[in-house]
């Protein structure tokens, strides 16, 4: 989130300042190369080089700044509720290295409601501490949450659905809208690689309280994951009376009150935002004595889908012990290296735990699971080795180059051509067609599965 900011705000002409204390990281990107997967992000390094610098040094970017963007981590606590350390230090930081102009300072992490109010006493005890006298009217703080999607981050920056903005300061505000004025009226030319959508206006500018901005990032998080819960809870009735949940999901995503997106049945919701925004939306409501019932259920949900592929499993194969699982997919969504929270990690676990081998391929994140990763996974780097021997495939991550490998020559190196669709990615009835038994996520299964040994 903080790199993509900095690459759109350099986009449209300011100069942008970032720092990260990690000096490789730095390194890396004064070079041109991004630490992570992220789609465009290294042209976007390359056209914004002579607007954009990295540094690990505070004192040489704060004082001259104008608007300082915190976007730091804020990981789950065990209790659920997010770690403020990394925003304690950082805003302590920018206190001890303001300039001698009026600055802004934003929250760009997710933070618990209050936490503008935690910010700016830190700024302000930081400044004292450092230069003895108060900031005298030449600091605000405001909130402005980030709604981008890993995986297509940058489309999201330039052509967002809207930007947010709380402060108590009118300066702030103001400030903020000048910043953004290009997104928000869309006047800047396209970069070659993501062009405008057609018909694309001006974007919403909408300004509340500090309150209201910090707990609209965290409501459009669990409303998302709720909407994924309940089509796979749905989709568990689906299979047990019959029905198709694919086209249930788009009978319902015409209503316009309702939409179509993230009604996609699977294997559940994963990566850095949901899991840990929604535990923290529960530890807030445990702050103010109120049970967030419908949130909790969602999260109850969306672990119970791994442990449903796992019963679909062994429904097909009756144990899992010693059995070979070829695992499509480890990043927690396409197009992406993030395995933060990942359902593929999580059904690995399991099945490792039901005594099976667990032998998995992604397009992009290998290189991360092998340096990260603890679960004793063989990895495989191309469709061959994967299934050679294998009892089944699992489909856990929905890479479109998953739809492309050429099951029909594939299927002879199988033990068992079983294919479990966790995303319904895949073309059942094609598979089917090829011999391949399919089972999907509240879909009809498809296929004869024979041969099966215990």
């Amino acid at each position: 989130m903080g790199l993509t900011t900095a690459l759109a705000l350099a986009y449209v002409g300011h100069e942008v300042v970032g720092v990260d204390l990690d000096e490789k990281k730095v390194a890396q990107l004064n070079e041109g190369k991004p630490p992570f997967h992220e789609p465009h992000a290294e042209a976007m390094l390359a056209l914004v080089r002579d607007r954009l610098r990295f540094t690990t040094r505070y004192e040489e970017a704060i004082p001259q700044a104008e608007v300082v963007f915190l976007a730091v981590g804020t990981p789950s606590l065990p209790d659920g509720s997010p770690d403020l350390s990394q925003v304690r230090e950082a805003a302590w930081a920018i206190g001890q290295h303001l300039g001698e102009g009026f600055t802004v300072v934003v929250n760009k992490s997710t933070v618990p409601v209050g936490s503008g109010n935690y910010v700016e006493a830190l700024v302000r005890r930081a400044f004292q501490e450092a230069h003895g006298g108060e900031l005298d009217g030449r600091l605000a703080v405001a909130s402005n949450p980030e709604f981008l999607r890993e995986g297509q981050a940058l489309y999201d920056s330039f052509y967002p659905d809207r930007i947010v903005v709380g402060a108590e300061d009118r300066r702030a505000l103001e400030v903020l809208r000048e910043l953004y004025e290009p997104i928000l009226e869309q006047s800047f030319a396209p970069p070659p690689f993501l062009p405008r959508p057609e018909r694309m206006g001006a974007v919403p500018f909408v300004t509340t309280d500090l309150a209201s901005a910090e707990l609209i990032k965290y409501g459009a998080n669990a409303f998302l994951a709720l909407k994924i819960s309940f089509i796979n809870e749905l989709a568990r009735l689906a299979e047990k009376v019959g029905a198709d949940i694919r086209e249930v999901a788009r009978g319902i995503g015409l209503d316009s009150r309702i939409g179509p997106r993230f009604l996609q049945a699977g294997l559940g919701w994963g990566g850095s935002c949901f899991p840990k925004d929604t535990a923290a939306l529960l530890a807030m409501g445990r702050e103010y004595g109120l049970s967030l019932s419908i949130t909790e259920a969602a999260r109850q949900v969306n672990s119970g889908q791994r442990e449903l592929v796992v019963e679909k499993l062994l429904s097909e194969l009756k144990t899992l012990k010693g059995r070979t699982i070829a695992l499509l997919g480890l990043a927690f969504k396409p197009h992406t290296d993030d395995l933060r929270e990942s359902p593929a990690l999580a059904l690995a676990e399991l099945l490792l735990k039901r005594g099976a081998f667990v032998r998995a391929h992604d397009p992009v994140a290998l290189p991360r699971a092998k340096r990260e990763v603890a679960l004793p996974l063989d990895y495989a780097g191309d469709p061959r080795t994967l299934l050679k021997g294998a009892d089944a495939v699992v489909l856990a991550t929905d890479w479109p180059e998953y739809r492309t490998w050429p099951w029909g020559e594939l299927k002879g190196l199988l033990r068992i051509p079983l294919v479990v669709d966790g995303r319904n990615l895949l073309d059942g009835k094609a598979l089917a067609a090829l011999g391949y038994r399919y089972v999907g996520m509240g879909v009809p299964a498809l296929g004869i599965l024979e041969g099966v040994r215990v």
